[in-house]
């Protein structure tokens, strides 16, 4: 069956087919963009949303993704271990509510954000646009064309299909201009 998809409706190895073509388009781009951040971004990152708000760690890794406009989601892997050492350097404190740790910064913490002169790392990170914007948007309407052959009546995916045709054609246009 391959990474075709016939008009006459979506069964169940259609949506595998769908899927499947999802990820090979979006290993094909990983590879090629989103950031990562630069050593002390982390902390940079960690010790600016704290000036704002206490946070817990899950908390903290969706600001950052929110914040550079899904172009740098750090691992807990990187966040956990920053909050540690920042907590050991008595610049962050941690206080246990229902079953998580809420980060807050101390006083030596919000004068070291005061003193630093740096901004915060997703202001330096640029927006999701052109390249970096593709594999998202793709991603996207592929997850939006899985949607409705799981759960679309055969009348809306005869639309779902035309919608698609008629975005590849236009994409196809995009590239034959001059």
């Amino acid at each position: 069956m391959g990474n075709t998809f016939p008009t006459g409706g979506f069964n169940a190895g259609n949506i595998d087919g769908i899927w499947q073509a999802m990820e090979q388009f979006r290993s094909r781009f990983e590879k090629q963009t989103g950031t990562r951040a630069g050593r002390g971004e982390v902390r940079t990152a960690v010790l600016a949303l704290l000036a704002e708000q206490s946070m817990h760690g899950y908390q903290i890794i969706h600001e950052i993704e929110e914040r550079s406009g899904g172009s740098w989601k750090p691992s807990a892997g990187s966040v956990y271990p920053t909050l540690q050492l920042l907590a050991d350097e008595g610049l962050i404190s941690a206080e246990e509510s229902n079953g998580r740790k809420i980060y807050s910064l101390t006083d030596e913490g919000r004068a070291a954000v005061a003193d630093a002169d740096t901004s915060a790392p997703w202001e330096a990170t640029p927006s999701p646009s052109g390249h970096a914007a593709l594999p998202k948007a793709g991603i996207e309407l592929a997850q939006a064309a899985a949607q409705v052959g799981r759960t679309g009546s055969p009348e809306q995916v005869k639309q779902a299909v035309t919608v698609l045709d008629d975005a590849r054609r236009k994409l196809y246009s995009i590239l034959a201009q001059d």
